[in-house]
């Protein structure tokens, strides 16, 4: 790792970026020369240097009287719905005021239910949908919102969530090629990527995949994925970092690179506050300042080496030999069985450092900063605009084609979702190939024919509804994440994602049909075969973009398991199989119009039929021949409504997608 104050040149051979496989250069325009990087020759060496491409501004980041209640309404579902017991408020934080300036590293420290992270939530404006916040926040001098914030900012969040299919190195140029500058070129953007490998220890690891531990995917190690999330933030050179708990997870030798990472970010004048959980002395004595909280108040706020003097004064001296860390926040923790006598030293302690003379400065800076506001401010685009400003830093189709690698890239590297959807669809279409096999032209059997296309409908369905709700509800919440941190709009994911399933949800269901179709002994027309086919693979993408649907609409994937089959059976008993169209109760019979087993099942029937006859004499057809209008006759089958039945069913996919779209989209709505 670096040392303090180390700037290190970015250094790479001009070989390497040939070796860019999917995402060309020539994708990239070239920007003015003005606008460029100065890039130049390091000595003698054939390499190059990029002396500006990342540069930031610095910031002051302050806030003032910071409150936070949270509201719960008490007593049973009868006494909330008739609103007779008040709300509860219960105090997270309670006036809560401090600054961290440019070049500082600030550490948040407390017990656990100290409000460390409530606060640390509050100042990157996340994770507030139900409490009510009051306080202001401040970038140089003036007021801070969302959109502001997330575009001089990075997030490192204690989760770590990744496309588990990528490569250390995919993800990466995946974040550069969506966070970093529009001015930037593509070989500048891999320059970026190649520099944060190899200043977090990830240039070994680059070409594997970064895995699931909890899906039993094998990939990197949590090391590993601590400083890939790390490195994802870091990419952008963000002119203000937070992080949230970075060592969790760690060994304290990477505990300590990780935080000697952060340092060496702050010393280059760079604005650095974290959450941290039981730093080790080594670690406690790279912070340059801590906030030191108990009971969702500051309990103190200053550089490292005053809190020392600060808690001797009252009375609390730090015994020798002994982490500083560990000692205050095993002071100011509430201590099971001593409630009481906990809470009450934690008060004074807050009250003390409230008027001693480190709170009096932090209060003076902060009203300092508020009142004058720094020239800087204007640099950063941070005071009010009257132009509405895009979150995003890539295009839209910039957007469009990162994220469309990424969704074809992760279904081809599943190869054992594919292998299993493989073999449940030859399996299953193998077992009814084998059940109905050898039917012949004879009224008894129009039944067993009829049976056999209605599982075509039914397996398809089941299998492409469970299937996207298991894919969507696993991804959504890297989808959130990624896009609240400004790199892609919600339309570019749906349509990439929906997009990059469509082959699989034609070549599976094709498959699916081809196998039994002559087998069973069908309409043996060709053309029919294609038709028959088509309409499989039609009903299969209305069931996906149901199963899209359900899995916007809920928050996991248990809700939407188990809120699939309640939707489909319904749909199912109105397909014109169990029960006949004409039999349907009148007070039911909307639900067939927005069945698509209904309309497939019309249309399979009409495409089986169409241009048969045959002769039965055991049959009650007329004069013993049966004829496609006689046998649609007896299910209410109506063959002019063949086209009817194909355009409902387009129309069922694009109703199914937009209310999907819709349902993602009010995801993504940041309350005030």
């Amino acid at each position: 790792m670096s040392s303090k104050g180390e700037k290190k040149p970015l250094l790479l051979a001009f070989n390497q970026q040939s070796q860019r496989a999917s995402f060309r250069e020539s994708e990239y325009k070239a920007v003015p020369t003005s606008q460029q990087p100065e890039l130049r020759k390091n000595g003698t060496d054939e390499v190059l240097t990029v002396s500006s491409s990342f540069s930031s501004q610095p910031v002051t980041y302050s806030w003032e009287n910071i409150t936070v209640f949270h509201e719960t309404t008490p007593g049973n579902c009868l006494t909330r719905l008739c609103k007779k017991s008040p709300p509860i408020q219960k105090k997270i934080l309670d006036n809560v005021t401090g600054i961290v300036r440019p070049g500082e590293f600030l550490a948040i420290m407390g017990a656990s239910g100290a409000g460390k992270t409530t606060l640390l939530n509050c100042l990157t404006f996340r994770n507030s949908g139900k409490l009510k916040i009051s306080g202001e926040r401040y970038l140089n001098g003036a007021k801070v919102n969302i959109d502001t914030l997330a575009r001089i900012s990075g997030y490192v969040q204690q989760d770590d969530l990744f496309i588990s299919t990528l490569t250390v190195q995919e993800h990466l140029r995946f974040q550069a090629l969506l966070r970093m500058d529009k001015h930037l070129t593509y070989q500048e953007r891999m320059i970026r990527v190649d520099e944060v490998m190899g200043e977090l220890g990830l240039s070994k690891c680059s070409n594997a995949r970064i895995g699931h531990p909890e899906r039993g995917v094998k990939g990197i190690s949590g090391g590993e994925r601590k400083r890939l999330a790390f490195a994802s933030e870091v990419l952008t050179n963000p002119s203000l970092m937070f992080c949230d708990e970075p060592t969790s997870g760690l060994d304290s030798y990477m505990a300590q690179n990780i935080v000697q990472v952060l340092k060496n970010i702050a010393s280059k004048g760079k604005t650095v506050v974290c959450t941290i959980h039981q730093p080790s002395s080594e670690v406690f004595a790279l912070f340059d300042r801590i906030l030191l909280m108990a009971e969702g108040r500051t309990a103190f706020l200053g550089p490292v080496g005053d809190a020392l003097s600060f808690f001797s004064a009252q009375g609390l001296p730090c015994p020798p030999n002994y982490n500083p860390a560990d000692y205050y926040i095993h002071t100011l923790a509430t201590i099971p069985g001593q409630e009481v006598e906990s809470k009450k030293k934690s008060k004074e302690i807050c009250d003390a450092y409230n008027s001693s003379e480190s709170g009096n400065l932090v209060q003076e800076m902060v009203i300092a900063n508020r009142s004058i506001k720094s020239s800087r401010s204007q640099e950063l685009d941070l005071e009010p605009v009257k132009i509405q400003r895009s979150p995003y830093k890539a295009s839209w189709f910039a957007q469009l084609r990162a994220v469309m690698w990424r969704s074809f890239l992760s279904i081809r590297r599943e190869p054992a979702v594919l292998k299993v959807k493989a073999f449940q669809t030859i399996f299953i279409a193998t077992l009814i190939a084998l059940i109905f096999q050898g039917q012949t032209l004879e009224f008894q059997n129009v039944r067993n024919y009829q049976g056999a296309l209605f599982v075509f409908l039914t397996n398809m369905t089941f299998q492409s509804v469970f299937g996207v709700i298991n894919d969507i509800t696993l991804e959504l919440p890297v989808f959130l994440r990624e896009h609240f941190n400004g790199m892609y709009r919600t339309d570019v994911y749906f349509l990439c994602k929906t997009t990059a399933d469509i082959p699989v949800y034609i070549f599976f269901p094709f498959l699916f049909v081809a196998i039994p179709y002559y087998a069973i002994g069908l309409n043996p027309d060709v053309g029919r075969f294609f038709i028959a086919c088509g309409i499989v693979i039609l009903l299969a993408n209305v069931a996906t973009s149901f199963g899209y649907m359900i899995s916007c609409l809920t928050s996991s994937t248990r809700v939407a398991l188990a809120l699939g089959p309640p939707f489909i059976i319904p749909l199912l008993l109105f397909g014109g199989f169990f029960l006949r169209n004409g039999s349907v109760p009148v007070y039911f019979d909307w639900l067939r119009y927005i069945s698509w087993f209904m309309y497939a099942n019309e249309a399979l029937s009409i495409n089986q039929w169409n241009g048969i006859s045959f002769n039965d004499t055991r049959s009650p057809c007329p004069n013993h021949v049966c004829t496609e209008e006689y046998i649609l006759k007896q299910f209410d089958f109506n063959p002019d409504n063949f086209y009817r039945n194909i355009g409902c069913l387009f129309a069922l996919i694009v109703g199914f997608r937009i209310l999907a779209f819709s349902a993602l989209l009010k995801k993504t709505y940041r309350k005030n």
